[in-house]
C-alpha cells in the first residue's frame, strides 16, 4: 500500500523532493498558496494553503489523514520549519517540538538559543523601532548587519558602517518583515560555509560543505556556491563542530538542518541555523551531483521515521551553481538556451524571468535572473563551461528610459507568431474572421465600424485658455483613476492569442500594469468552466483590484457560483457581458448561455452586495431597463466586433444613450479607441470612461505589466494634449461642444 507523504511548499526548490517521493512510490500531497506552482502541478494530492499558515495546515493536515492516513511531513528550501512542526505535533508524525522550530525560524529565539547555550554566534539586540535601532548601533558598534527576524533568502538584510546609513537600512529591513521584528547583530567578517545534516535518532551526519559567494554589499546576495568547499578540512570540521553545537541547541533531533557558518577570525560562528535541508539548488543538486548520494530521499526515510540509506559520498566531482545576473530594465527576449544547455558538464538552467519583466539590480537572493547548475572534475573546469553557457545564452534587456510603443509593439509581434499582425493601425483590416483570434467576428465588419463611428467625430480645438497642466482623473464607482481609461476584459491567451502568454501570467500582468498606471484592470470569464479562477487569483494577488465580467450562462446558478468567488477574491465590483450569447468560443467549447430577462438579471444584480455592471448594450432601451434591475454602470460595446456582422459601432449609439441615462448610471464605453483624441470624443459625449481591450493585450504580451503600465501612460499624456487643445482643465469640463460630427466616412 502506498505510504501518502506531504510536502510544505511547491515552488521550484520543493519539486526535486517531490520528485524523489514520487519515485519511492509514495502518495504525495503539496501545500502552497499558489495552485498553479510547479510542485502542485506534480502532487498527487494538491491543496492550496499557504506554507506560512499554521493552522489551515494543521486543519487540512487533519482532514486529509481522514482519508489517507499521512505518514510524513517535510519540507525542503524554504522556511516552513514551523508548519511542518506543528503538522507533525498534530498528527503524531516523527519531527521535533514546535517551539524548537520556532526557534529554528524566529532569528531572535535562534540568538537566544545559541546565547544560552554558548554557541559561537554574534552578539545581537532586538529592534522594532528606529530608536531602537540607533540605540543598538550605539551598544554594538559598527560594523553591523539589520535583518528581519522572520524572513529567508536575504530578504531586507543590509550591511551598516556608521549612523547615517541606519534609517535606510531600518526600513529595508522592516519593509520585508512579515511582522516587522527585527534583529541587529555584529558583522562577521570571513568567508562563508553553507552546511547539510541530516538528523536520525539524534545522530547527526554532515552532508554537503560548500562555499558561498557573497555580492552586492550592503546586501547579501548569494550569486553563486561550490561544493565541495576548498577550504582546509580542519577549517570544515570545525565549522561542523559549531553547527552540531547549535542543532542541539535548537533541540533538531530529527529531520534535517542547514547551517550558513561564517569563519572569522576568532573561529567559526553561525549565520543562520535552519531545521531543514538547504535551498539554493544545494541539497537538491550540486551535493547530488558532486557525492552522488540522494539526500533527498534521505530525507522522506527520516520523516518517515526510518534510518537513512547510505549518506557516504559514492564518488567526488565539482558541482557549482552560479547565478544570472543581466543588467536592469525589461526583458525583450531570451536568446539561446537551448545552445546553452548543450555545453558539456551543464546539467541544470533555471530561469527566473519572462520576456516582458522587469529585472532589477538583485539586493536579496530573490531577486536573480536565473541559475546555472554545472559539474565537472575540477572547478577551473566547471567554471570555464559556466562561462560557455553564459556566452551561449543572452538575455536581451532594455532599459526602462528605452521603452517606447516601437520596442513593445515589436517583441509582441516576435510572440504572437501572426496570431495578430500589431498592424500600426490596428482597425481589423487585416484580420477578419479572425475568432477564434484576435480579430472581429464574419467579415471584420463590426470591428471595422467601431473605428468608423469614432473617425465620424472631429475635435474643434479651444486655444485662447490658461489650461496648461489639465487633469485626466476622474472616479468610477467611488474609485479614483488617473485617466479615464481602463483595461477591457480580454481571456484566451491560448484560443485567441496562440500561446503567446500564460493566462494567469496574462492576468497579472493587466491588473498590476493597470494599478501602477493609476487605474483598474476589467478581466474576463472565458468559455473554459473554470478559467474564470485564473482572473480571480490575480484580482486577489493585487488586493481586489479589478473587475471580472461573466458569460451570461444559461443557469444562473452557474454566474452565481462566479459572483461568490469574485466577493471572496475581494473585487471592487462584478459584472456580465450580455452580448455573449452567441459568442463563438462559448459554443466551441460546449458552453450553454442564453438571453437573460428582467426577471433573470434581477436575480443576479441583488444576490450581491458588489457594483453590478452589464456589457455589450447599445441600445437606450436595453440601457433604461438596467437601471430598473438595479445595474450601476453599463459597458456600451459591440463586443470588438466579435459576435456579429454588420453592427454599429459604439460611437454610433452613445450619444442617445447617454442622454437616455445620464445621471442615473456611470457609463463606459469600448471598441476602437486608440489615442488620447479618440477618449477625449467619447468623454465628449457623455461617458465617464473608456475600455480599451487589443492594444492593452498587445502590451502585455510585449513587455507585461511595464508595457501595459508604459501603453497607458503615453495614452494620459496623449489626452493631456488633446485637453490642452480644447481648453478643458479637468475630465469633467469636456463638453460636446468640442468635438463635431461629420457625414460618415
Amino acid at each position: 500500500m502506498k505510504k501518502t507523504i506531504m510536502i510544505i511548499g511547491g515552488g521550484l526548490l520543493q519539486v526535486p523532493v517531490i520528485t524523489a517521493a514520487k519515485k519511492m512510490g509514495c502518495r504525495v500531497i503539496v501545500t502552497d498558496y499558489n495552485p498553479d506552482a510547479i510542485g502542485m502541478k506534480a502532487a498527487d494530492i494538491p491543496i492550496v494553503m499557504s506554507t506560512r499558515d499554521i493552522e489551515g495546515s494543521v486543519r487540512v493536515a487533519k482532514s486529509q489523514n481522514e482519508l489517507t492516513p499521512i505518514k510524513a511531513v517535510l519540507t525542503v528550501g524554504t522556511d516552513a520549519s514551523m508548519t511542518v512542526a506543528a503538522v507533525a505535533n498534530a498528527l503524531n508524525l516523527p519531527g521535533i517540538k514546535f517551539e524548537d522550530a520556532e526557534a529554528a525560524t524566529n532569528k531572535i529565539k535562534m540568538r537566544m538559543r545559541f546565547k544560552e547555550n554558548d554557541v559561537p554566534s554574534p552578539n545581537f539586540l532586538p529592534v522594532w523601532s528606529l530608536s531602537d535601532a540607533k540605540k543598538a548601533c550605539k551598544i554594538l558598534g559598527f560594523p553591523l548587519v539589520m535583518k528581519p527576524s522572520d524572513n529567508m533568502g536575504a530578504r531586507g538584510v543590509s550591511r551598516i558602517d556608521n549612523l547615517n546609513q541606519v534609517s535606510d537600512a531600518f526600513q529595508f529591513s522592516k519593509s520585508a518583515s512579515p511582522s516587522g521584528e527585527l534583529i541587529i547583530e555584529e558583522y562577521m567578517e570571513g568567508p562563508e560555509l553553507s552546511i547539510d545534516a541530516i538528523i536520525y535518532n539524534n545522530e547527526i551526519t554532515f552532508t554537503g560543505v560548500a562555499d558561498r559567494i557573497i555580492e552586492y554589499p550592503p546586501y547579501f546576495v548569494e550569486t553563486g556556491h561550490t561544493m565541495p568547499s576548498s577550504l582546509p578540512k580542519k577549517i570544515q570540521d570545525q565549522a561542523c563542530e559549531v553547527m552540531r553545537k547549535g542543532i542541539r541547541a535548537l533541540g533538531i533531533t530529527i529531520g534535517a538542518a542547514k547551517g550558513d557558518i561564517k569563519i572569522t577570525k576568532d573561529g567559526p560562528m553561525i549565520g543562520e541555523l535552519a531545521a531543514r535541508l538547504s535551498g539554493g539548488f544545494m541539497s537538491a543538486y550540486t551535493y547530488p551531483l558532486s557525492s552522488g548520494v540522494d539526500l533527498m530521499r534521505a530525507a522522506i526515510e527520516v520523516a518517515l521515521g526510518q534510518e537513512p540509506g547510505n549518506l557516504e559520498p559514492v564518488h567526488s566531482r565539482v558541482a557549482i551553481e552560479r547565478a544570472i545576473i543581466t543588467k536592469p530594465g525589461i526583458v525583450k527576449k531570451i536568446n539561446g538556451l537551448e545552445e546553452a544547455l548543450k555545453v558539456p558538464g551543464i546539467k541544470e538552467i533555471f530561469l527566473n524571468i519572462k520576456p516582458g519583466e522587469k529585472i532589477v539590480k538583485p539586493r536579496s537572493n530573490v531577486e536573480k535572473a536565473g541559475h546555472i547548475i554545472a559539474v565537472g572534475k575540477t572547478l577551473k573546469e566547471v567554471e570555464s563551461k559556466v562561462a560557455d553557457c553564459m556566452k551561449a545564452l543572452t538575455i536581451e534587456v532594455i532599459e526602462e528610459n528605452e521603452i517606447s510603443l516601437d520596442t513593445i509593439n515589436s517583441a509582441a509581434r516576435e510572440k504572437f507568431k501572426k496570431i495578430c499582425y500589431v498592424c500600426k493601425n490596428c482597425d481589423g483590416r487585416d484580420c477578419p474572421t479572425g475568432v477564434p483570434g484576435m480579430g472581429g467576428v464574419g467579415t471584420g465588419e463590426s470591428f471595422r465600424r467601431n473605428i468608423e463611428s469614432l473617425q465620424q467625430y472631429k475635435i474643434t480645438t479651444r486655444l485662447i485658455h490658461d489650461v496648461t497642466e489639465p487633469d485626466t482623473s476622474t472616479t468610477f464607482l467611488g474609485h479614483k483613476l488617473s485617466l479615464p481609461v481602463m483595461a477591457a476584459p480580454i481571456t484566451g491567451s491560448v484560443t485567441n492569442m496562440g500561446g503567446a502568454i500564460d493566462e494567469l501570467e496574462y492576468n497579472r500582468a493587466v491588473v498590476e500594469g493597470c494599478l501602477k498606471a493609476g487605474t483598474i484592470a476589467f478581466v474576463g470569464d472565458g468559455a473554459t468552466p473554470t478559467k474564470y479562477k485564473i482572473a480571480l487569483q490575480a484580482i486577489s494577488e493585487f488586493k481586489g483590484m479589478g473587475i471580472p465580467i461573466f458569460k451570461p450562462r444559461s443557469d444562473n446558478a452557474d454566474i452565481l457560483m462566479r459572483i461568490r468567488a469574485a466577493e471572496d477574491s475581494g473585487a471592487i465590483a462584478v459584472g456580465m457581458d450580455i452580448d455573449a450569447v452567441v459568442f463563438k468560443t462559448m459554443e466551441l467549447k460546449n458552453q450553454s448561455v442564453g438571453p437573460k430577462g428582467m426577471k433573470s438579471l434581477e436575480e443576479l444584480v441583488s444576490a450581491t452586495k458588489l457594483p453590478f455592471i452589464l456589457k455589450g448594450i447599445m441600445t437606450p432601451e436595453d440601457a433604461a431597463m438596467a437601471i430598473d434591475v438595479g445595474v450601476k454602470s453599463i459597458i456600451v460595446s459591440n463586443h470588438g466586433g466579435r459576435v456579429l456582422d454588420e453592427m454599429a459601432g459604439s460611437m454610433d449609439v452613445i450619444e442617445e444613450i447617454v442622454d437616455e441615462v445620464r445621471g442615473r448610471m456611470e457609463i463606459l464605453v469600448d471598441g476602437g479607441f486608440r489615442k488620447g483624441a479618440d477618449i477625449l470624443k467619447a468623454l465628449a459625449l457623455g461617458a465617464r470612461a473608456v475600455l480599451i481591450g487589443r492594444p492593452v493585450a498587445i502590451a502585455v504580451v510585449g513587455m507585461g505589466c511595464e508595457g501595459t503600465a508604459f501603453y497607458l501612460r503615453q495614452l494620459k499624456r496623449d489626452l493631456e494634449k488633446a485637453m490642452i487643445l480644447t481648453g478643458s482643465p479637468k475630465v469633467s469640463d469636456i463638453s460636446r461642444n468640442v468635438v463635431r460630427k461629420i457625414q460618415s466616412v
